[in-house]
């Protein structure tokens, strides 16, 4: 059956825009598309829509507040677009905690993009895990030392957002150096580094080429242009971004991260695949299991989508499967001195 999809945005030519892209594809089926949150509210109560795209900034309503509301009221699977500021994806990043499964960039007029096909999609074979919003469990620091040459490696996609921000809560200010992939378009990564320093106790940033990979710090791969890799010798680890082709379908790529981490760290590295669609991560998790890497898959219960982690544990990618709340301590243990 098609995706089921009402458009909300206060903007006529954004409507149409985004109705014609959503239209090049045949299983999708924009069933209506609303002017504003109150013509939004009226739509959704008349044709239960399997997925709703909605504007970060309207006048009546800003999307948050709406958004607030539909979570509450009717929980659905929401796509967040924004334009291309930092004030837009702020907000967006705040909507993905509050429940928006994906975010993605306001389409162009004449630009042919499939990320806002695809969210729809993500969106659409996404669900609420079945204990949302449990606790990570509490990590013991009072003692905590990383190993010497431990590295942690984590790729994550549809859900991530709110998955990283509670795994990275059970991290202790000294863990291990960490790098993460997170499919996100370019400008949100900036946002979403931002407020993953802000919530955990360890340092966290966009990765920068070149740059010393050092305990107590967490770095994000930039959206867009480049991948993130691992480079350097176990112990001296060094953040590379380098301009490629997709790989997996993705730029940056998990699948690119997780096998220079084979490589590189191999034995030494801990590596865990969270909740998104497709299978981007699983080969190279399954690269860092037969280097002698420990492997973690979050379990199907916890994730949003149970895309990725699923694909990874299929291939035999996956030495531990866990439940979201447990991945941090695992994680940690492992690296422990």
């Amino acid at each position: 059956m098609p995706v089921r999809t009402l458009i909300v945005d206060d903007s006529p030519t954004m409507r149409a825009l985004i109705a014609g892209m959503l239209a090049r594809d045949p299983d999708i089926d924009v069933i209506g598309a609303a002017d504003g949150p109150h013509q939004a509210r009226e739509m959704i109560k008349a044709l239960d829509p399997d997925v709703l795209t909605l504007d970060v900034e309207m006048p009546d309503m800003n999307g948050l507040d709406f958004l607030e509301r539909v979570m509450r009221l009717r929980p659905m699977p929401v796509v967040m677009l924004s334009t291309l500021t930092q004030a837009g994806a702020d907000v967006t990043i705040r909507a993905m905690e509050l429940g928006a499964v994906e975010c993605c960039a306001k389409p162009a007029a004449g630009c042919v993009d499939r990320s806002l096909i695809d969210s729809v999609k993500a969106a659409a074979n996404s669900r609420r895990p079945r204990v949302p919003g449990t606790p990570a469990t509490p990590v013991s620091i009072a003692n905590f030392e990383p190993r010497a040459q431990s590295l942690i490696a984590i790729g994550a996609s549809t859900g991530g957002v709110e998955a990283l921000i509670q795994l990275l809560g059970g991290f202790p200010a000294n863990c291990p150096p960490t790098v993460i992939v997170q499919h996100m378009p370019a400008t949100f990564t900036t946002s979403f580094a931002a407020r993953l320093d802000r919530l955990s106790k360890p340092r966290v940033a966009e990765a920068r080429h070149g740059q010393s990979l050092l305990p107590g710090h967490v770095y994000l791969a930039p959206g867009g242009t480049h991948h993130l890799e691992v480079g350097g010798t176990p112990g001296q680890y060094r953040a590379r971004l380098v301009p490629d082709d997709p790989m997996s379908g993705h730029r940056p790529s998990v699948d690119r991260l997780f096998h220079s981490v084979a490589k590189v760290a191999g034995g030494h590295a801990v590596g865990a695949i969270l909740t998104g669609m497709g299978r981007d991560g699983a080969e190279g998790l399954r690269a860092m299991r037969g280097r002698g890497s420990f492997t973690v898959g979050q379990d199907r219960d916890s994730c949003v989508v149970y895309g990725m982690p699923g694909v990874a544990q299929e291939i035999g990618a996956v030495e531990r499967q866990l439940p979201l709340a447990r991945i941090a301590p695992a994680l940690i243990e492992r690296c422990r001195a």
